[in-house]
């Protein structure tokens, strides 16, 4: 591994070995000890690449033909920003549905308080969010697996 690659990306976004510790949630001993030269492990490089925003064999300054765990912390931390991003997107789709209720329901009220006309949209969106919640949190990579279970079974026979 390169050790003046991490430093030279760590000065590059003028970040000291301190704000480096906390963005990764490591040791400032940990990166100094890596800048100077010791071995770290996948997972510490996992931590600085996320940190750097680069891919692991970057990171070790691997250029074409990077080593198997590397390349397999490389889909594990882009398989837990997508996870990442989904749920951000949900939160934020769940913040509108409350917010657009609220104002149906308000506007139902002012307008025709005989008729509850708000349930309609208010339980169809409301449905539509549940789904979309059980396919983040609890579905996350159900069909792919299963995908791939089915492939494997298939090219067995």
């Amino acid at each position: 591994m390169n050790q003046n690659r991490i430093k030279q990306l760590r000065l590059s976004r003028a970040w000291s070995q301190e704000q480096l510790a906390e963005l990764t949630s490591l040791s400032v001993r940990t990166i100094q000890r890596i800048e100077n030269g010791e071995q770290a492990s996948l997972e510490t490089l996992g931590a600085l690449a996320a940190a750097f925003d680069i891919k692991v064999a970057e990171l070790v300054g691997e250029q074409g033909a990077a080593s198997s765990p590397d390349n397999a912390l490389d889909l594990n931390i882009e398989a837990a920003r997508h996870q990442v991003r989904s749920e951000s997107r949900f939160y934020r789709g769940m913040i509108i549905y409350l917010l657009v209720s609220v104002l149906l329901i308000v506007i139902c009220r002012v307008t025709s308080p005989e008729y509850n006309w708000f349930w309609w949209p208010v339980g169809i969106w409301g449905g539509l969010m549940v789904v979309r919640g059980l396919r983040v949190f609890v579905l996350r990579g159900w069909f792919s697996r299963w995908e791939q279970a089915r492939l494997q079974k298939i090219l067995r026979k």
